[in-house]
């Protein structure tokens, strides 16, 4: 038995398409609005054997510190607990927003409430660790790929680009977009080095290792669909709070797809 929470998100949603497709074992989904409720009823701890705990409040701009603390970092020790109680192995969807505005050093930095409670969980298994049977944090970096149409402002620029392309023609891009840089990784690719390594228990950089700009990551689409770029101001309210350079350590010996292959340049 399989549990994965955050089911109806976009790398939940991946995976458990992945796991219908490739696993014979049961999956037990679980949601946000659901999630208290099932972790007190919930009795067959016994006969699971992973848990993909991928469910979060993400959104990056929530200052509700209470709700974020009661989905993100509560329930996640509640669900930890039952992992070291019945020893059951645990792969967590951390955040490489816990570096913030990133230097070489790989610094921790979080420039807003939802980083800060990654950031709390990774120091919860930091100390735990050895509780575990098998438990792997992965810090992702920028992800995209399919599903996101739910997914609304947090969207990867290669989706909202698409978008605006399709409907209107033209992509909006921040102006001097040309100096945020950011380590875009595909989403299959997640699923594949999440699912299928063999690192000990720890806590890990997800990414491809090879960021590149925004401004980039605009002509690419806009190349693609044809369309034209449009600049405008970068917005007031993500001032300070918007990093501009994020790169994974190497860390996983794969290939990763490049935004130009997943488009298909």
């Amino acid at each position: 038995m399989i549990i994965v929470t955050g089911a109806k998100g976009f790398i939940g949603q991946n995976l458990l398409k992945h796991l219908l497709k490739h696993s014979n074992e049961k999956i037990i989904t679980v949601n946000e609005s659901d999630a208290w409720d099932w972790i007190c009823l919930f009795k067959d701890w016994d006969k699971v054997s992973l848990i993909l705990h991928q469910g979060a409040i993400a959104s990056t701009t929530e200052t509700d510190v209470d709700k974020l603390h009661r989905m993100n970092v509560w329930f996640s020790i509640e669900l930890f607990e039952k992992a070291i109680k019945y020893q059951i192995p645990v792969k967590f969807a951390s955040s490489a927003s816990v570096y913030g505005h990133l230097s070489k050093e790989n610094l921790i930095n979080p420039l807003n409430y939802y980083a800060i409670t990654k950031l709390q969980m990774d120091y919860y298994i930091q100390d735990n660790i050895n509780k575990f049977s098998s438990i792997q944090s992965f810090r992702y970096f920028n992800v995209y790929g399919s599903g996101e149409d739910n997914k609304g402002d947090q969207a990867s620029p290669i989706h909202k680009f698409t978008k605006q392309i399709k409907d209107t023609g033209a992509l909006k891009l921040f102006k001097n977009s040309d100096r945020y840089l950011r380590d875009f990784i595909c989403v299959d690719d997640i699923i594949n080095v999440v699912l299928n390594n063999d690192k000990p228990s720890g806590i890990y950089d997800l990414g491809t290792s090879n960021p590149i700009s925004f401004q980039e990551v605009g002509e690419l689409v806009a190349e693609k669909y044809n369309g034209i770029i449009k600049y405008i101001p970068f917005p007031k309210h993500l001032e300070g709070k918007y990093q501009e350079y994020t790169c994974a350590k190497k860390e996983w010996d794969y290939k990763f797809t490049t935004i130009k292959e997943y488009l298909q340049l």
